[in-house]
């Protein structure tokens, strides 16, 4: 009998887990999909007026690339904090259930079907015949893309073995790709804007999926001490990647629009609309960053600071989101 009870004993703690982690999974779609309402029904707003034309199937593609910039942030997020924990003294050996390999995984859905678009020609291909894999070898874009495919399929693999931390550099390919692809040989400066990408996608994924991964290494901690600790370490390097995210934006979007010009395209062009859209996100979440770093120094329990912290991660999807549609949406036009 007592050989038995252990087994019962784990059963009993199971079910309450199992239900527990259904609920968070109905949670976590519930606040999925009205964040995937913005890149589909954000280009007729956005375009509304400005005279501009949108290619087809613009409010798709920019789906596509959230969920491709969100495949980026979740494992990249993961590898981060973990490094952060292990430099923390008494940190519990539990760590959450990685979500590398899903995410990896709809990372490389978005990429294939972002790869079968540019092999139509930028369209949307509404037939297999219409998809030319061989043709993608024949151009720049091409090539990223399929760039692209190959490496979160080597993400996802890296995600499924035992070497996790592999993963980082497949998904540095990511990041090289998104940058070249957002800026073409034809432009002006194009290794400059590459540079400058590079950075704010790789800072922006660390915030973004490192302090979705705290709140959940928390959770798993129970609130111990350990918890208060990673999520104060999170909070200091988090500084400095918004810092860098707000630099290389603003560098980026004044190359995009130059100073003369920017008011004006600010809200005449379907690109400065989502823009600003993005800004004022981004500014709602450095709130509730400052929000939960004061509550994290003074409060009696520091992670009380948890509480803006999960509304600072909802603000980063929804900034997610409206930085896949500003992709999907046509460049201002560059005036002297």
């Amino acid at each position: 009998m007592s050989s038995l009870r252990p087994a019962a004993e784990a059963t009993d703690e199971e079910g309450p887990v199992r239900r527990s982690g259904a609920g968070r999974a109905v949670a976590l779609l519930a606040l999925v999909a009205p964040g995937a309402l913005i890149p589909l029904l954000g280009p007729s707003a956005a375009l509304h007026g400005t005279g501009e034309a949108a290619a087809p199937g613009t409010g798709g593609i920019g789906l596509l690339r959230a969920v491709l910039f969100a495949a980026l942030s979740v494992p990249l997020g993961e590898l981060f904090v973990h490094r952060l924990a292990r430099r923390l003294p008494g940190v519990p050996p539990e760590r959450p259930r990685s979500w590398a390999p899903f995410t990896t995984a709809a990372g490389l859905v978005a990429a294939l079907a972002l790869a079968s678009v540019v092999s139509a020609g930028d369209l949307v291909p509404h037939s297999p015949g219409q998809i030319d894999v061989g043709g993608l070898y024949g151009s720049r874009e091409g090539k990223v893309a399929l760039l692209e495919v190959n490496a979160f399929l080597a993400a996802a693999l890296c995600a499924c073995s035992r070497r996790k931390a592999a993963q980082v550099w497949p998904l540095a390919a990511v990041v090289a790709a998104e940058a070249l692809r957002a800026h073409p040989t034809t432009e002006q400066s194009p290794l400059l804007g590459s540079a400058l990408t590079s950075v704010h996608l790789t800072c922006a994924a660390l915030w973004t999926g490192g302090l979705l991964h705290t709140l959940r290494m928390i959770r798993l901690w129970r609130r111990g001490p350990a918890g208060a600790a990673l999520l104060g370490r999170y909070a200091r390097v988090a500084a400095v990647l918004l810092a860098a995210v707000t630099a290389t934006g603003v560098g980026s979007a004044l190359r995009r629009m130059p100073p003369a010009t920017v008011l004006e395209q600010l809200t005449t062009t379907a690109y400065g609309r989502t823009l600003v859209a993005k800004v004022v996100l981004v500014a709602a979440v450095a709130l509730l960053a400052l929000w939960a770093r004061i509550r994290l120094r003074r409060a009696a329990d520091p992670l009380t600071a948890s509480v803006p912290a999960r509304a600072e991660v909802v603000a980063l999807g929804a900034v997610v989101a409206v930085s896949g549609l500003l992709t999907a949406l046509p460049l201002p036009i560059r005036w002297s």
